[in-house]
């Protein structure tokens, strides 16, 4: 791995917000990092408020969306909310029906099926919108690039409303509205929202509009914290905000279906890494192994018992989906090492019989042992579909651009997207995916990179610094949890494996004096071998609490050793 040390402000930029703010320097220069510079900066950052969001109507379209909107409401039209499949879409689905639902009768939900239907807005969809006389369909997390859907849907009598933040292509679908802040004519002031943030602000608008405060939508922050942090936006601006307080949701007064999903897992205060990890991947799981609208189903329940028959089947189909990732993960690494002479920038890999539903996470798994963009093949239909996953620094979405002669689609983002194509272009198109990236990629970019905010010294860490540490929190990309490099370090002499397989790393090290921490590194037993000789070392962290008998002790999180 790289260790990259971010550059330190400034001593006097240091000394001067340590001042102001009254905090150490480390904790200043913590904050400067993230371009934090004064008190009010400060202020938002720690106590984020809900007068720091935006006015939705800044929005390209907003003002055309509500007024759509209410005219449904208003001369009693039938209105269908449909979503994408992922966590991103069917937690929208979930806060769009839902708010609707409060206040007017007619609204259905609806979410493709990921093996008949594919991404996105299908014409299956709208024919089931005309069969149950729909004339309005509000799209979340899809739809920027369905020019011939809503074309196909006009004519049908079926207006569109698209809530999305994906890129868009040269020409915008003729929606009445299009809400996306990545439009190039679209000046609201921040671009980073999730589907489910921009399905936010549309409820926010049409709140305003109906005289009502943004302090009523609070108990629908939960569902927007979840895809915030599901579909690994930025949280900084208005998605830390979101963020911030749809956690204090979660832990307080959580809707059913996620007290039915927190009542299985038995887990008290959940941060936003228990979210990724824990009801994300429930959520996904759904429309991974059966179809979405089971999640969206849970998310809407009001009733206890049901929610937690719902929650029970969603386990299930969460187990299925963790044996199927491993299996197919491990025939992929080897048809990988098989086809390694021919792969030297990518990883392409394809079976017609893995399962469409679990190729994203195998993507992302094989990243962990070959450390590149990597696109994972199976058949749909008579096409193949592929997810693909990009390396830290990498945009993926412009080397599927420069290939798309070989594609039929593909849409999604920097770091993940997902495509289709004819079965007769599949060679083809691994040809040139792979002299896109060999001549696109700086080649330093294919080995893992740490970023490490501070250099620092153990008389440095105690229960204070740990305190103000937690508040920096939610954590996530653009606030990353503090990556801290000690040197000189040693072993107590107990160090060892732990775990399946003995694979992590436990020990007891201390730096020069007496002061020691218990750390662990989770995947890095193999690194004992250079540091049981008691002999010194180099190591990076990130800081966390160990309760054990009721003590709270703090550790370190071994992110690599040298």
């Amino acid at each position: 791995m790289r260790w990259i040390i971010k550059p330190v402000p400034s001593q006097n930029e240091i000394d001067e917000l340590a001042r102001v703010l009254k905090v150490d320097s480390l904790v200043a220069q913590l904050l400067l990092q993230r371009g934090i510079t004064t008190y009010e900066e400060a202020k938002k950052f720690f106590r984020p408020q809900f007068s720091d969001l935006h006015d939705p109507f800044l929005m390209q379209d907003m003002d055309r969306a509500v007024s759509r909107i209410e005219k449904a409401i208003t001369t009693g039209e039938h209105i269908l909310v449909y979503g994408d499949y992922d966590v991103d879409g069917t937690t929208a689905v979930a806060l769009m029906a839902s708010y609707l639902r409060e206040r007017y009768p007619h609204v259905a939900t609806y979410i493709p099926d990921r093996y008949n239907e594919g991404y996105g807005i299908s014409k299956q969809g709208i024919d089931f919108a005309a069969d149950n006389d729909v004339t309005l369909i509000i799209a979340l997390d899809c739809g920027i690039k369905a020019l011939e859907q809503v074309d196909y849907a006009h004519q049908k009598g079926i207006d569109f409303v698209i809530c999305d933040h994906h890129r868009p292509g040269e020409t915008l679908p003729k929606a009445v509205a299009v809400l996306d802040p990545k439009r190039e004519d679209c000046n609201y002031p921040y671009q980073e929202l999730c589907g489910c943030g921009v399905g936010f602000k549309l409820i926010q608008a049409l709140e305003i509009n109906s005289g009502g405060s943004v302090d009523g939508l609070i108990p629908y922050l939960d569902l927007v914290a979840t895809a915030i942090a599901a579909d690994i936006v930025p949280i900084t601006g208005e998605n830390r905000v979101l963020a911030y307080y749809g956690l204090e949701v979660i832990n307080s007064q959580p809707r059913i279906g996620f007290k039915a999903i927190i009542d299985q897992i038995k887990k008290k205060a959940l941060s936003i890494t228990d979210v990724v990890f824990i009801i994300a991947p429930r959520i996904n799981a759904a429309g991974r192994m059966k179809h979405g609208q089971h999640a969206v189903n849970l998310l809407m329940e009001t009733n206890l018992e049901a929610a937690k028959k719902f929650a029970s089947e969603i386990e299930t189909y969460n187990a299925d989906r963790k044996n199927l990732d491993r299996e197919i993960t491990e025939e992929a690494l080897v048809q990988i090492k098989e086809n390694d002479e021919q792969q030297n920038f990518t990883s392409v890999v394809y079976n017609e019989n893995w399962h469409k539903g679990v190729i994203g996470i195998v993507a992302s798994r094989l990243i962990e042992t070959y450390y590149r963009p990597t696109l994972v093949f199976t058949n749909s239909g008579d096409k193949m579909a592929a997810s693909a996953r990009s390396v830290k620094g990498f945009d993926v979405y412009n080397a599927l651009d420069a290939c798309s002669e070989y594609l039929e689609q593909f849409g999604g983002h920097k770091y993940a997207a997902g495509l289709t194509l004819d079965k007769a272009q599949y060679h083809k198109f691994k040809v040139a995916f792979e002299k896109t990236v060999s001549e696109t990629i700086d080649p330093n970019l294919l080995t893992p990179e740490i970023t490490v905010d501070a250099q620092i010294d153990f008389h440095q860490i105690n229960p204070k610094l740990m305190r103000i540490l937690k508040q920096f929190a939610p954590f996530g990309p653009g606030n990353m949890s503090p990556v801290f490099m000690a040197s000189r370090l040693r072993d107590t002499g107990y160090g060892k494996g732990v775990g399946e397989e003995e694979k992590h790393l436990k020990l007891t090290v201390l730096q020069d004096g007496n002061q020691r921490f218990g750390a662990i590194g989770f995947n890095l037993a193999p690194k004992w071998p250079a540091i049981k000789s008691k002999s010194h070392f180099d190591a990076v962290f990130s800081l966390d609490e160990n309760e054990w008998n009721g003590r709270i002790e703090l550790q370190f999180k071994l992110k690599d050793i040298r």
